[in-house]
């Protein structure tokens, strides 16, 4: 992966930007799903989580401390994760060719990585701003 490709290196817009795109993505998708009873079924929940990633995300991006950004991030990958298993299922079920499904399965996959990838760094600057991690800290 190159330096440009690694999660911590997109930016906010980036990936505001990339999320939106994924949700319009997952719109489009359902929107061409067949109007059977599964097939209404599987739209109605992929355009709820799908388009959830980027809503989320954007509420993450005002998040009020780094405990609330990390919950919120772990709301975005729950959301990316669930689309990622409808994804699954569509394929799985015949209702949408393997081959169609691909670029928009490997995006959920991305989009898990980088957001995993946020809270654990996240985790880490949390706990290393902290001073009960400094072994000989003048707060005792």
């Amino acid at each position: 992966m190159r330096s440009a490709e690694r999660p911590e290196a997109l930016s906010k817009p980036d990936l505001k930007k990339r999320t939106k795109a994924f949700a319009l993505r997952i719109l489009n998708l359902a929107d061409a799903l067949p109007k059977t009873t599964a097939g209404r079924a599987l739209s109605s929940q992929i355009v709820r989580s799908g388009t959830s990633v980027a809503a989320n995300y954007r509420a993450a991006c005002r998040a009020k401390s780094s405990p609330d950004f990390i919950a919120k991030m772990g709301i975005v990958e729950e959301e990316a994760d669930e689309t990622l298993f409808w994804l699954e299922l569509l394929e799985e079920s015949k209702l949408v060719l393997a081959t169609k499904l691909t670029a928009i399965k490997q995006e959920a996959n991305e989009l898990i990585a980088i957001t995993v990838a946020s809270i654990k760094t996240a985790q880490r600057n949390r706990v290393s701003n902290s001073a009960f991690r400094i072994p000989h800290s003048t707060f005792r």
